[in-house]
Parts: C-alpha cells; structure tokens; sequence
C-alpha cells in the first residue's frame, strides 16, 4: 500500500494520488480512481481539506476527465513517482 499523500512532501502538479472514500464519502467504489494533479489550490479551506485540479486516469494512466476535486488530504494516497520527463 502506498504512503499517505500527508505522510510525505507536499502535494504539487504532477503527482498522482489515489482518490476514495477515505479522501470524501462522494468518492466512494471499489478502488477509487487515480488523479493526476496539475494545481493545488492555496485558498484557505476546512482544516485538512484541499481543492485540485487535474485529470483523472484510467487503468492505462491515461486522463479521461478533467475535474476539481475538495479532498481530505489525509485521505489520499500516492500512486507512485510521476514521470517528469513528459
């Protein structure tokens, strides 16, 4: 299992995370989506939560939906090391 999104350094465009129902109840299914962040909005929110902007992917990692998301930052997980080189 991958470490907690909070767990590591700050979240930023690139990064991909794993969105489910530990991020917020309006995420729930049987393994969530993963999400390719492209912003993280600095606006004050809720203590723990955050606004992104980005894409979320398929199985393949390839984007199928642009979305803004309100997230439990906690809640996330790291889907791995993003690919800069794109």
């Amino acid at each position: 299992m991958a470490p907690p999104a909070s767990d590591c350094r700050p979240l930023g465009p690139g990064d991909v995370v794993l969105v489910g129902r530990a991020a917020s109840v309006q995420f729930t299914g049987r393994s969530g989506f993963a999400f390719r962040i492209i912003a993280v909005d600095d606006r004050p929110t809720y203590d723990g939560w955050i606004w992104l902007d980005g894409y979320q992917l398929d199985g393949r990692g390839q984007a199928v939906a642009r979305r803004r998301i309100f997230v439990f930052a906690a809640g996330l997980r790291r889907a791995g090391t993003p690919d800069r080189r794109r």
